[in-house]
């Protein structure tokens, strides 16, 4: 089971904006190169974005659904692989003082996946998760410090109860 924890300098609700939008699933996710809500409202239950991978010439597309949701919190996914089968991603998002400690988990479900699973698959999961997580990092700290700028002078911002100190 490949487990893998990044600390992004932003708020939980920040990070949670980026993966509550199925248009941005490419832009983070290592080895998709495009992605489109297809059924239901991303990210509810049940609800599902198409992505495309592509290798050189070859071209392959496929979905990820919604198996659990826990706003702001939690975002489980089924990504589907073809004939490697499914794998199960479960996102977790932990305030950490002003910041998000985002915790990913990701291992075969179903299929070709599951067989071949073994001590070289779990490091290149690895691999891709740093990756994945420092994309998402990027991305929300990016959209985060654009907020702030466009932020007028001399506006206060109040946490969200429970939030402590955290700013948006």
């Amino acid at each position: 089971m490949a487990v893998r924890h990044h600390l992004i300098r932003t708020s939980p609700q920040s990070v949670w904006s980026v993966l509550e939008d199925g248009t941005r699933y490419a832009d983070w996710v290592v080895g998709t190169s495009s992605s489109k809500p297809v059924r239901g409202q991303w990210p509810r239950l049940g609800s599902a974005i198409g992505y495309e991978v592509r290798l050189g010439p070859l071209h392959l597309t496929n979905e990820t659904v919604v198996r659990r949701c826990a706003p702001g919190e939690v975002l489980e996914l089924e990504a589907k692989a073809g004939p490697l089968g499914t794998a199960r991603i479960a996102i977790e998002l932990r305030p950490w003082g002003d910041h998000c400690l985002v915790i990913v988990d990701e291992h075969p479900l179903r299929g070709a996946g599951g067989t071949v699973h073994n001590v070289a698959v779990e490091a290149l999961i690895q691999i891709r998760h740093r990756a994945m997580l420092a994309r998402l990092a990027k991305i929300c700290e990016t959209d985060a410090a654009e907020t702030e700028r466009r932020r007028p002078l001399g506006q206060v911002v109040s946490p969200a109860p429970g939030e402590g100190g955290a700013r948006a």
